[in-house]
């Protein structure tokens, strides 16, 4: 009888134990934590075999200087277009301040203020560079296939839709692109002539192999807020000023600079 409860208690515990800590709960944290953006094993890394030199598009991240901060911490919107920052920190606004009953409102222009990020993903294969082909079927022992770079490539990135002040929204989604994926991203990337990687495939007797190199790309998508920015004086106080603000939808391509990735066909 004693035996009989024992089972019993175990069993109520066993079961108690699995609702507390469903066995699923471990694995689907662990693919909580997973990063969208890590480089898988099939993606490399070029730039040290790369023939041309690629330059880094190091993004300019430009400060705003005491007085546009200032300024820009009155606002309701962000600002964070850096050609609009730049702008902002050389002008010069120095208000008499005798200038009693001095008003005066000066247009700047209809600006790109900020960009939002709503979805990042990678296309590894973006882009088709290179194949690579060995044809092994009359043979009686394997041979080995190798990555090397038939002709010179240029992956172009673009927006993917039409926008006003398309480069200054290009660098927002750039800089907010690399932030968030910590990749080499980069408009525009070149894989050289002859470029080569030492890893190798096996081809056995009798197959025909094919090794397809692609170019791979992050698609940024959000949103632009567009607004009629104004500098307003007033006496000796200055104000930044934003009037009929809207939003549109935009996506961009975005190469990652030097990485290759490889797909591996045998017949």
């Amino acid at each position: 009888m004693n035996k009989v409860k024992w089972c019993s208690s175990v069993m109520i515990l066993a079961i108690m134990f699995a609702s507390v800590f469903p066995a699923n709960s471990f694995s689907a944290e662990k693919e909580k934590k997973k990063d969208p953006f890590e480089i898988p094993s099939h993606v490399l890394n070029v730039s040290k075999e790369n023939t041309f030199p690629n330059s880094t598009e190091d993004q300019e991240v430009i400060e705003p200087s005491e007085l546009t901060k200032e300024l820009m911490d009155e606002l309701d919107i962000k600002i964070e277009n850096p050609v609009l920052i730049k702008m902002l920190n050389e002008t010069s606004l120095k208000p008499s301040p005798i200038a009693i009953g001095y008003r005066g409102m000066v247009y700047i222009g209809r600006w790109p203020l900020n960009y939002e990020s709503s979805e990042t993903t990678i296309n590894w294969e973006y882009q088709q560079i290179n194949m690579n082909e060995l044809n092994n079927t009359g043979g009686t022992e394997a041979q080995e296939l190798r990555y090397v770079q038939q002709e010179q490539k240029e992956i172009k990135g673009a927006l993917t839709n039409k926008i006003n002040k398309p480069d200054d929204v290009k660098k927002m989604m750039l800089l907010k692109s690399k932030t968030k994926t910590k990749l080499p991203l980069s408009y525009q990337t070149v894989i050289g002539k002859n470029t080569k990687k030492d890893n190798t495939y096996n081809v056995a007797a009798n197959k025909y192999a094919k090794l397809q190199t692609f170019a791979p790309a992050v698609n940024e998508k959000g949103q632009v807020t567009f607004g009629e920015v104004y500098l307003k004086l007033k006496g000796s106080k200055k104000s930044i000023e934003i009037k009929n603000v809207t939003k549109q939808g935009i996506g961009a391509w975005i190469p990652i600079q030097d990485y290759v990735s490889f797909s591996y066909n045998v017949k």
